[in-house]
């Protein structure tokens, strides 16, 4: 459900002007709130890499992505929130279908947020990557 700051009209504003990168993955918001997200990479074979696995850099960008819309959940439409460091730990190879990155702020600063993202094949319970990063909020 949309968070009290950001509504899914603002969200489909910012995503189609300021984010037209989301597009190139075929990113799908199913969820947002203040401070989390639910993100959906659906399959495509263009993601993925030799070994038959989606690419460690679709994974990144899915995780980047959610912390984005998480972050904008948290604090409203401000396109110019940028990510400042983000770790990934790739623990499986996830099966050939949609990868779904579940996001949570664990720590929301008035200029850095912390969180936490879980990326899982859909279906499986078990991790496919491990995701904490940190955003920058511009002043206001």
């Amino acid at each position: 459900m949309p968070s009290d700051k950001l509504s899914r009209a603002e969200l489909d504003h910012i995503l189609n002007t300021d984010a037209p990168f989301s597009v190139h993955y075929g990113f799908v918001v199913e969820d947002f709130g203040s401070g989390s997200a639910t993100i959906r990479l659906p399959y495509d074979a263009r993601h993925t890499r030799p070994g038959g696995t989606i690419s460690g850099p679709a994974m990144f960008a899915l995780a980047d992505f959610g912390m984005y819309i998480a972050v904008m959940g948290a604090i409203g439409p401000v396109a110019l929130a940028v990510t400042t460091n983000m770790t990934i730990d790739f623990l499986r190879k996830p099966a050939d279908r949609d990868l779904i990155a579940d996001v949570s702020l664990i720590k929301q600063g008035k200029r850095l947020m912390v969180g936490r993202v879980e990326i899982h094949a859909d279906g499986e319970d078990d991790l496919c990557a491990h995701v904490t990063g940190t955003y920058s909020v511009p002043p206001q």
